[in-house]
C-alpha cells in the first residue's frame, strides 16, 4: 500500500507542476506497470493529453498498452491505441493479443487486416485467437497464408494448429503439422508433445498417443490429462483408471480435468461406488465435478441419486450450467417426476438457460414423458432455434402419447424446414403408423428411409415394421421381413415378433421366436413369461409347467412389476397385492369401493387374464389388486376433490383388465387418468383411452 501511496503522491506532484518531460514520465510509467496500478496509469495518460505531450517514440505508450492488455482492460487498451500519435509493430501486436485473449474474433480479424505491417508474432496471435475461439478451419487457412508470406511459425503456433486439428478431428492435417515439427526440430517442447498426444487421442489413434506420451520429457499434469481423456473418449475406461493410478504413483497432483475424466471412466465401467469415493475426496468441488457425477448417475440408471445430488449442488452454492440442467431434466423425464421437472424448469429460467438448445430439447422430452404434450409444444414452439434432436423429442412425444396424426404432421413440417431426419425420427414416425394402424403409410415411410433420405434402416426400424405388419394381420409378410432382412435378427426383432404372436394367438411362430430369445438372452425372464402366458391362454398347462421348470433349471429370475405415483413431491411405489404401505388398509377400502361401484355399472374383472391354474376366487383377488390399481386408489384418497389428471407410472405393460378398469374409472369419477407403462402413455378420459385399445 505504501508503494501505491508514494506513486499517487508523485503523480499528484506532477499535476501540481504543470508540463513534464519524457524523463519525468518514464519512471512513473514504469512504476505503474510494475505495481499494476491502472488508476494511476490513466491519470498519467490524462496528464500527457492535457499538456499535449507527444513522446519521441512509442516506448511509454507501449508500456501502458501492454499493462492494459495483460490485465484484460480491453476498452482502456483500445482507447490508448486509437489516440497514440505513432504506432509500431509492438503496438499493433499488443492490441491484437487483447482481442485474441478475450475471444473477440471479429475485432481480432478486422484489426489484423488493417495492420500496415505484420510479423510472425501477428500471425501467431491471430492463429492462436482463432483456434482458441473454435474457428479451427480459419486458423489453418491463416497458417497457409503465413507460409506463403514467408513468416516462420513458432512452437506455440504449432500448438494452436494441433489444437485446431483436434477440434476438427482432422488426422490428416494433424499428421502434416507433426511432420513439420519433426523437420523443424521443434518437438522437445512439452506443450508441443502434449498437443500432439491430444490430437492423436482425439482423432482415434490412441496407441500413437500413448507412444508419444511415453516419450515426453518433463511431463506435466496436462500431459497426463491428454492421455487420460483420450482413453475415456476412445471407450477404454479401464486404461483411463490405470493411468490415473500411475499418475498418482508418479507424484503428480490431479486437477479438476483429471478428476472429471476419471469420474467419467468409473461411471463408464459401472463402478458407481468408486466414483463416489473419488468425488468425496475432492475438497473444492467445482461445477464440472458436480455435473460429471450427476451425468454419471443418469447414465447408470440412478436418476433419483442424480436429483438428490443436484439439490446438494445448489445447497453448496455451485451454479449449474445448461449441461447440468439438461441432465437433471432428463432424470425427471425418466422417472416421470413432473413436479421436480417443473421446479428445474423454473431454475433454468432464473439462470437464463431455458432457451439453450440442450435444455429446451430436454424440457420437451420431459413434458412429453410426463404426458403433458401441450406444455411440451409450448416449449418447442418458443425455441429460438431447433435441431433434429428437438424435432425428434416432440415427434416421439406425440407418438408415445397417442397423438399419432400430430406426430406425422410434425414430421412433414420437419421436411418442409429442409432438415434431414435421422434414424430416431423414423422410429417415432413408424411407431405412429403402428399405433394408428396406417399400414400403407408405414410401408411408404419405411421405404423412404433408404430411397429418399439415403439412410440405412436399422433393427429398430425393422422391429417397427414387423410390429405394424403383424398387428395388421400380415403375419406372413412380417415373418418374411424377419427372414430376409440384411441384418442378423437380434433380441429386439425376436421379442417384437413374440409380442405380436402373443396378441394374435400365433403359438407356432411364438414358439420359434421364444426359442431364439432363449439362445440370445438365456437369463431374460420376459420371453419365458410371454411364452408361458401364451400356453396358459390356450389352456396348455403342461407346457406352462415345462416353461417354468426350464426357468428354474436356468435360474432365471422374474423382475418385479411395480407402479408408482407422485403426490406432493413424494413418490409412492406399489407392487401387486402390496401390504407394505403405511395406509394399506385405507387403500384397499378405497379400491374395494371403486370395484363395487364399477360392478354395479356392469364391470367384472377379467379373470381369464390370470394365467395360473388356480381357483376362480384366487384369480379374482389376484387381478383386483394389481399395482396400478393400488396407486390409483391412493391418488384418489390423497386428492379426492382435485380436477387435475391422476398420473401413474408402471415399469411393465399394463394388462388388459387394468386397462379396462382405468377407462371405466375415468368415466365414473369424471377425472382424467394418465398411465405411463413400459410401452407408451395411456390417457384415459371419459371412458376412452388415447391408445385406442392398443397396448
Amino acid at each position: 500500500m505504501k508503494v501505491r501511496q508514494r506513486l499517487r503522491q508523485a503523480i499528484d506532484s506532477l499535476y501540481a507542476g504543470g508540463q513534464a518531460t519524457a524523463e519525468a514520465y518514464t519512471p512513473l510509467v514504469l512504476e505503474c506497470v510494475r505495481v499494476n496500478d491502472v488508476g494511476q496509469a490513466k491519470r498519467l495518460q490524462s496528464h500527457m493529453d492535457l499538456h499535449y505531450f507527444i513522446p519521441n517514440d512509442t516506448f511509454l505508450h507501449n508500456r501502458l498498452l501492454h499493462m492494459y492488455a495483460r490485465l484484460g482492460k480491453i476498452s482502456d487498451a483500445r482507447n490508448l491505441f486509437d489516440r497514440m500519435p505513432q504506432r509500431d509493430i509492438i503496438s499493433w501486436n499488443t492490441i491484437l493479443s487483447v482481442y485474441a485473449k478475450s475471444g473477440s474474433v471479429e475485432n481480432l480479424r478486422a484489426l489484423f487486416y488493417k495492420m500496415p505491417f505484420r510479423d510472425s508474432v501477428s500471425y501467431n496471435t491471430l492463429i492462436a485467437g482463432l483456434a482458441g475461439s473454435g474457428f479451427s478451419s480459419q486458423a489453418l487457412e491463416v497458417f497457409l497464408r503465413m507460409n506463403r508470406e514467408g513468416f516462420e511459425p513458432t512452437e506455440y503456433t504449432h500448438v494452436s494448429l494441433l489444437n485446431a486439428c483436434s477440434r476438427l478431428l482432422d488426422l490428416r492435417k494433424g499428421k502434416q503439422i507433426h511432420g513439420r515439427i519433426c523437420v523443424g526440430f521443434l518437438g522437445r517442447n512439452v506443450f508441443v508433445w502434449n498437443a500432439l498426444t491430444d490430437m492423436y487421442a482425439k482423432c482415434g489413434e490412441i496407441d500413437k498417443a500413448r507412444w508419444l506420451f511415453d516419450r515426453t520429457d518433463n511431463k506435466n499434469v496436462v500431459s497426463w490429462n491428454s492421455l487420460i481423456s483420450g482413453y475415456l473418449k476412445n471407450g477404454q475406461p479401464k486404461k483411463c483408471i490405470d493411468l490415473f493410478q500411475e499418475m498418482q504413483l508418479g507424484g503428480f497432483k490431479p486437477d479438476d480435468v483429471t478428476v472429471s475424466n476419471v469420474l467419467g471412466a468409473y461411471f463408464q465401467s459401472g463402478l458407481v461406488d468408486e466414483a463416489i469415493e473419488v468425488f468425496n475426496l475432492i475438497k473444492n468441488k467445482d461445477k464440472v465435478s458436480w455435473t460429471t457425477m450427476i451425468v454419471g448417475y443418469v447414465q447408470n440408471g440412478k436418476e433419483e441419486d442424480a436429483l438428490n445430488l443436484f439439490a446438494k449442488m445448489l445447497a453448496e452454492g455451485v451454479k449449474p450450467d445448461s449441461f447440468t440442467i439438461s441432465s437433471v431434466i432428463s432424470s425427471c423425464a425418466k422417472l416421470a417426476y413432473l413436479c421436480n421437472g417443473q421446479v428445474v424448469h423454473g431454475k433454468a429460467i432464473l439462470l437464463g438457460v431455458d432457451n439453450d438448445l440442450l435444455v429446451s430439447s430436454a424440457l420437451v422430452d420431459m413434458y412429453c414423458k410426463c404426458g403433458i404434450t401441450k406444455d411440451a409444444w409450448i416449449v418447442f414452439d418458443m425455441m429460438p432455434s431447433r435441431n433434429v434432436v428437438s424435432w425428434n423429442a416432440m415427434i416421439r412425444g406425440y407418438a408415445q402419447n397417442g397423438q399419432d396424426l400430430e406426430a406425422l404432421a410434425l414430421y412433414e413440417k420437419l421436411l418442409q424446414q429442409k432438415l434431414k431426419p435421422d434414424s430416431i425420427t423414423f422410429v417415432a414416425v413408424l411407431s405412429s403408423c403402428n399405433h394408428a394402424g396406417l399400414i400403407e403409410e408405414g410401408r411408404i415411410y419405411f421405404d423412404s428411409i433408404s430411397k429418399r433420405h439415403a439412410l440405412v434402416p436399422t433393427l429398430d426400424h425393422y422391429a417397427c415394421m414387423i410390429n405394424l405388419l403383424g398387428r395388421s394381420g400380415c403375419m406372413t409378410e412380417a415373418i418374411d421381413l424377419v427372414n430376409n432382412m440384411p441384418h442378423e435378427p437380434n433380441s429386439l426383432i425376436w421379442s417384437t415378433l413374440l409380442s405380436v404372436c402373443a396378441i394374435k394367438g400365433d403359438t407356432e411362430n411364438g414358439e420359434m421366436a421364444a426359442k431364439r430369445l432363449f439362445e440370445l438372452e438365456p437369463l431374460n425372464a420376459g420371453p419365458y413369461i410371454m411364452l408361458s402366458n401364451m400356453y396358459a391362454t390356450c389352456g396348455r398347462w403342461e407346457d406352462v409347467a415345462s416353461v417354468r421348470s426350464l426357468m428354474k433349471s436356468k435360474n432365471v429370475k422374474k423382475f418385479a412389476a411395480y407402479s408408482w405415483i407422485e403426490i406432493d413431491n413424494e413418490v409412492h411405489k406399489f407392487v401387486a397385492e402390496d401390504a407394505t404401505h403405511p395406509q394399506t388398509e385405507i387403500i384397499y377400502e378405497e379400491l374395494g369401493r371403486l370395484i363395487k361401484k364399477l360392478q354395479e355399472a356392469g364391470f367384472m374383472p377379467d379373470t381369464k387374464l390370470v394365467l395360473h391354474n388356480v381357483e376362480e376366487e384366487e384369480k379374482f383377488a389376484s387381478i383386483c389388486y394389481h399395482s396400478e390399481k393400488l396407486a390409483l386408489a391412493y391418488g384418489l384418497i390423497k386428492k379426492p376433490h382435485a380436477t387435475a389428471p391422476i398420473r401413474i407410472m408402471k415399469n411393465i405393460r399394463v394388462c388388459g383388465d387394468c386397462h379396462m378398469f382405468m377407462k371405466l374409472v375415468s368415466k365414473v369419477i369424471g377425472r382424467p387418468i394418465i398411465l405411463r407403462d413400459s410401452n407408451r402413455f395411456h390417457h384415459f378420459v371419459g371412458g376412452s383411452c388415447s391408445c385406442k385399445d392398443y397396448w
